[in-house]
């Protein structure tokens, strides 16, 4: 704590029963750099606006309130271990400097790290999530909805790096202008905030498990493991479930990380949105057209090759490349095809076969020499020098390399699972890893060797009946963080824990603002395209909302927004027909 501060109290002195740093979590979630803890009696009003000046000339923010525990979020004292319970005041106060991503950065010489308190320490099982994806947030609610016994509901903490949960599927409606931010990234706090879920809005630093096999039973009763979070706060869990998904992997290719954007996450979303109407602003009256490069033609980057070339229209060109011969390789073959006819009715240009060698801005090609017998060599230069230039090599002999040029190249290739690093301390343990960088587990999704910690989504390695790797799908999350609820309680309370069994239930895309193609697997040989298969994708999803609160919102939003197209659409429509009359 600065020694002015501690001067400008020293009228404070008799009354105040704590005075220390600190690093954790207000009450609403928020982490703080400082508490000051002073009791009840005569807290006189010089001493409280002391604090406030002091608190403004460090441009701090100074949160007062008494100390009472909510449902949802708990007050600071409930959050960090100390020798008695203390009544009164609580001064919380929030640097503006030093932040990581909107959280508190504290390194180790400002203080050392402090032990979260759980509300209920050892009395009830305590549940650590890490990562508020479909995979933890779902688990984290399913826990909550499970009938438990008495003394066996446990203390669950959900830990995530955001402060807003994202529905993925629906990204590129934020492109199209279908639907709104808050409709498919609502606040974790919205979310969780009729339940037992304590948030926290951090990034995880380093792992220390003890649940590996072979230690001794008594480590084992105590706890499983502590997780080391970057604001300098540790958590101590009995169980722990991996969900932290995955990021998208651009260092595989020279420039790709420079140059490209990838759209896996809001953020992704935002930025895309705000080049394409830069772009749209730049090119807007003049001859030439926006050129757009998608690079893969999996799901996503065929989604959102037909997004943005609807959106653009004939101001812009969408060149789509793939390793791959065809678009879609592990699609049923009725997507497939209607993916096709929509790609090939817009400016789309499908480059099959080829895979980027690297990314390179047009102005570095000017006195390339690799560019001497190339047609788009002089093209190239006479855009402006944003424009970006990649090489693509082909997968086959006897097909000739080729240079595209694009004002924005969108990244759908690959993916690396988020596993924190892990700092056993002095014996070696360690997470079994697959090639990819994901979690081992066996079929009931517990890491192999870790009896206590379960891992799903993109952080796990879990196979099909056929020995083939499950994608890193929101089906695919959705249905595990089912089974780790459900498995979590069965380990808990002493049952027979489920074998986790992927029932794929149909593959859905989007291929524009009112088109898409649903192929139902419990229905052999039906898919539904264009307006009908949007309007069911669009219903399919709704269900899959995490709260029935949020589902009933963004159901009324939609219907509204629909209601109101349909009327312009009618008056339009009989507008055309008076004038044509």
């Amino acid at each position: 704590m600065p020694t002015g501060f501690n001067r400008e109290l020293q009228t404070l002195r008799r009354t105040c029963q704590g005075l220390r740093r600190v690093v954790g979590y207000d009450n609403e979630g928020v982490c703080i750099d400082w508490i000051v803890e002073v009791g009840s009696e005569a807290f006189t009003h010089a001493g409280f606006s002391c604090i406030l000046r002091y608190c403004e000339g460090q441009q701090l923010h100074c949160r007062i309130f008494f100390q009472r525990h909510s449902r949802k979020y708990r007050t600071n004292s409930g959050l960090f271990s100390s020798s008695e319970p203390r009544q009164g005041l609580r001064v919380v106060g929030s640097s503006s400097s030093g932040r990581y991503d909107g959280v508190s950065k504290v390194s180790e010489s400002q203080s050392p790290p402090c032990s979260y308190a759980w509300p209920e320490n050892k009395k009830r099982p305590r549940v650590c999530i890490l990562g508020g994806g479909f995979g933890g947030l779902y688990t984290a609610l399913r826990l909550e909805s499970l009938e438990w016994p008495d003394g066996k509901r446990p203390q669950v903490v959900l830990v995530d790096q955001s402060e807003r949960f994202v529905f993925k599927p629906l990204l590129y409606e934020l492109l199209s202008g279908e639907v709104d931010e808050w409709e498919i990234a609502p606040c974790f706090s919205d979310l969780l905030s009729n339940t037992t879920v304590q948030f926290f809005k951090d990034r995880v630093q380093s792992l220390h498990p003890s649940d590996h096999l072979g230690m001794d039973v008594a480590a084992l009763s105590q706890a499983a493991g502590t997780v080391h979070l970057q604001s300098g706060l540790l958590i101590e869990y009995d169980w722990l479930v991996l969900a932290l998904g995955s990021d998208a992997k651009l260092d595989v290719v020279p420039g790709a990380m420079e140059y490209a954007l990838p759209f896996s996450t809001l953020e992704d979303a935002n930025r895309v949105n705000e080049k394409l109407t830069a772009l749209e602003r730049n090119f807007f009256g003049k001859d030439s057209r926006i050129r757009v490069a998608v690079v893969g033609c999996g799901y996503s980057g065929v989604e959102l090759a037909a997004t943005i070339s609807e959106r653009l229209q004939d101001r812009g060109v969408v060149q789509a490349i793939n390793v791959e011969k065809t678009i879609l390789p592990s699609a049923p073959p009725s997507n497939r095809e209607s993916a096709l006819k929509v790609l090939s009715s817009r400016n789309v240009e499908l480059l099959l076969g080829y895979f980027v060698r690297c990314i390179r801005r047009a102005a570095e090609f000017k006195s390339s020499p690799e560019l001497a017998n190339v047609e788009a060599a002089h093209e190239a230069t006479e855009h402006d020098h944003e424009r970006l230039m990649l090489e693509l090599q082909p997968t086959e002999r006897g097909i000739q390399s080729q240079i595209v040029e694009a004002d924005l190249v969108l990244w759908t290739v690959g993916s690396k699972p988020l596993l924190p690093e892990l700092q056993p301390g002095d014996k070696p343990i360690g997470f079994p890893l697959n090639g990819r960088g994901q979690a081992e587990t066996d079929e009931t999704l517990l890491v192999k060797g870790h009896p206590r910690t379960f891992a799903i989504g993109d952080s796990s390695a879990v196979k099909d009946k056929h020995g083939k790797l499950l994608p890193g799908t929101a089906q695919v999350a959705f249905q595990q963080a089912d089974f780790a609820g459900w498995n979590l309680w069965a380990a808990i309370n002493g049952r027979p824990l489920l074998p986790f069994r992927f029932q794929n239930l149909g593959e859905m895309m989007t291929l524009g603002r009112y088109d898409a193609a649903i192929s139902p697997s419990f229905i052999e040989g039906l898919t539904l395209e264009g307006p009908v298969g949007h309007t069911a994708r669009k219903i399919a999803y709704l269900l899959r909302l995490p709260t029935d609160e949020h589902r009933l919102k963004v159901g009324i939003s939609w219907l509204t927004k629909t209601a109101v197209e349909y009327t312009a659409l009618l008056q339009d429509t009989f507008t055309k027909i008076l004038s044509g009359s």
